[in-house]
């Protein structure tokens, strides 16, 4: 999450307010409506969140593809195995 933190005025009590700034733009949330994405992920406003959910979807689709590509990649990256083939009698 984001690096936000308050000192509250008693020594060693701090805590992180993640609701003080749009997590795409940085602009403050002060009195303003919050869009919130993921339970705990706040924005500013519908146009910052649609675009955080788009790059995490390109994420998603890059991971994906990536792990499908790897897969393939293994099955063709070993043509020198042998394989027998042939008919086996038993008397």
């Amino acid at each position: 999450m984001s690096g936000y933190y308050y000192h509250s005025g008693c020594p060693d009590q701090y805590g992180a307010h993640y609701l003080d700034a749009c997590s795409v733009c940085g602009k403050s949330l002060h009195n303003s409506d919050i869009f919130m994405y993921r339970g705990n992920t706040p924005f500013c406003s519908k146009e910052c969140r649609q675009e955080q959910m788009e790059m995490d979807e390109a994420r998603e689709k890059k991971l994906k593809f990536g792990r499908s590509h790897r897969k393939s990649d293994s099955k063709t990256s070993t043509p020198n195995k042998t394989v027998r083939t042939g008919t086996i009698t038993v008397s």
